[in-house]
């Protein structure tokens, strides 16, 4: 009996131990997540780009469409807001400055700081802005965002929420 008792203990006693070092890998992967997400916007931009011309009008813009996952499951630590957002706007940019020009990622993942992961524009002479108020994104799924390159003042990809 006692020998069931010192395993049970001990094993209780290694899952306390782990757990910092779990919730750390969780924290890392789910940031790694969210920068690739950022660098599939960044691509998808760029080949909006690269065979279009900017027009006036939205309307008849050049588009395209990707669906933005925010991560999810045991692997992924819970994200309590994720949006994209204006950088003038922010006060937490991972990464240094940002451009005026472009877009950045905020999130937040559960109990800590609100953070940023800049989405750089196609090209320097293309920049890239969202389609008004900040788009808020689902923390815990899918979200639709429609890319247009509109000539606004220049070359711009103005994105916004599909649907």
């Amino acid at each position: 009996m006692i020998r069931v008792v010192l395993t049970v203990l001990l094993a209780v006693a290694l899952l306390a131990v782990s757990m910092p070092a779990l919730e750390d890998a969780r924290t890392d992967t789910t940031v790694e997540r969210l920068g690739t997400e950022t660098d599939r916007i960044e691509r998808v931009a760029g080949a909006l780009t690269a065979d279009s011309v900017a027009v006036e009008f939205p309307s008849l813009a050049a588009r395209t469409s990707l669906v933005v996952s925010a991560p999810t499951g045991f692997a992924a630590a819970p994200i309590d807001r994720l949006v994209l957002a204006d950088p003038a706007r922010t006060d937490a940019v991972v990464g240094g400055r940002v451009p005026d020009d472009s877009v950045v990622l905020r999130y937040r993942l559960r109990h800590g700081p609100v953070r940023s992961i800049p989405i750089a524009p196609p090209t320097d002479a293309i920049g890239i802005s969202l389609d008004g108020a900040p788009i808020e994104l689902e923390p815990g799924g899918e979200t639709g965002l429609e890319l247009r390159l509109v000539d606004d003042d220049g070359p711009t990809v103005r994105v916004a929420r599909d649907g």
